[in-house]
This record gives C-alpha cells, sequence and structure tokens, in this order.
C-alpha cells in the first residue's frame, strides 16, 4: 500500500496511489465505468467554465489563483481519466501513441496547401 506521502511519478505511480486511496474509502464498488466518466464529464465542464468568455489572451495569462484553480480542475481529469483507463485495463500511454499514429494518417503534413 503506497502511504499519501510518496512521490507521484508517472502514470503506474498515480494509478497505484488511487487504487490505494479508493481501496482505504470502499469506492472501488462505486467506480464503476460509468460513475467514473460522469465523473470525469463534470470536472471537465468544471475546467471549462474558468474559461468561458475568456479572450484568447486572458486564456494565456491566468492570475496566480484563476491558474491554481484551473490546477485544481485538470488534477480531478488526470484522476477520473486515470481511474476509468485502470478500470477498464486501458493503458493510456499505448493507447495515445496508437492515436497519435492514425492521426499522422488522417493529418498528413501539408505540402504547400493550407490547413488550419
Amino acid at each position: 500500500m503506497n502511504h499519501p506521502a510518496d512521490p507521484i511519478t508517472d502514470l503506474h505511480s498515480l494509478r497505484d496511489a488511487l487504487r490505494d486511496f479508493c481501496a482505504a474509502r470502499d469506492w472501488h464498488r462505486y467506480h464503476t465505468p460509468k460513475n467514473l466518466v460522469m465523473a470525469l464529464s463534470v470536472e471537465t465542464a468544471e475546467l471549462v467554465e474558468h474559461f468561458q468568455w475568456a479572450t484568447a489572451e486572458e486564456s494565456r495569462k491566468l492570475a496566480a489563483e484563476k491558474k491554481a484553480a484551473v490546477a485544481d480542475e485538470i488534477a480531478d481529469v488526470l484522476i477520473y481519466l486515470t481511474e476509468l483507463a485502470d478500470v477498464l485495463e486501458i493503458d493510456m500511454l499505448a493507447a495515445a501513441r496508437q492515436k497519435i499514429v492514425k492521426n499522422a494518417v488522417k493529418y498528413p503534413v501539408a505540402t504547400g496547401e493550407n490547413h488550419p
């Protein structure tokens, strides 16, 4: 079992810390894919809320207090995404690598054409 002060340095140590955190509270029974994706959606919406009505420039230059609040929401999104991937036994890094390859085929480097 990980201690809350143990360093979280990669996705595996984050996953393990979250497993321990949830097990200590007996939350695993609630962490079904359906519930986790719903929670992820809510946290993503809370992240979006910080940028609603902001200009592009304002969204790049957050005040310290706003940036801290955004960091909390990013952490919530990462936590729920990590738990969802764990429950579904999906390697997020492998999935990301595969998606980058798919995107490279779908969106090849422009050869003189204007692309957004």
